[in-house]
């Protein structure tokens, strides 16, 4: 099987770009989300279990998986992006491949095509269970570049209601 295409950031602060913006997202700190792995046009995310994250059989919800992979592809695009852009999942498609049944979820993504605009993105989520990994979820997703809108808060975000 011949390698995967290397890619090249275009901003060498992508990493702390990524972390910080990472650290803002309220889901993935409900979540007990970690950003474990971070390359140009690569990201892993990990959640260990908790009772509150499963479904009705004690597996981590569906919704868990797409969750982490969503921003998984999410940044792995953007680490290919500029300094002065922002990210925007426009789509995603998630296949389920056996329960998440296990004490912690991956999600591991990568680009396939960037675009200036648009990024294709796959990731693959794993259950971790005595030591052995289970593939438990694939995901697809298209991801948007929103350039001159730097993914920051506004200096004083009015409170959402």
């Amino acid at each position: 099987m011949p390698d995967r295409k290397k890619h090249e950031a275009l901003d060498e602060d992508y990493e702390r770009r990524v972390r910080d913006s990472f650290a803002r997202q309220g889901l993935m700190k409900h979540l007990g989300a970690r950003l474990t792995g971070l390359d140009p046009g690569e990201c892993e995310i990990r959640v260990p279990f908790s009772p509150d994250l499963t479904q009705q059989h004690a597996y981590f919800h569906a919704g868990v998986s797409g969750a982490i992979a969503d921003n998984a592809c999410g940044y792995a695009a953007y680490t290919l992006m500029p300094a002065d852009s922002s990210v925007l999942t426009v789509e995603y498609k998630m296949n389920l491949l056996a329960p998440a049944d296990g004490e912690e979820l991956i999600a591991r993504a990568r680009v396939l095509r960037s675009g200036k605009t648009l990024k294709i993105c796959a990731a693959d989520v794993y259950v971790l269970k005595g030591g052995r990994e289970t593939h438990c979820a694939t995901v697809l997703s298209t991801i948007m570049c929103l350039p001159g809108k730097p993914d920051r808060p506004a200096a004083d975000p009015a409170p959402r209601r």
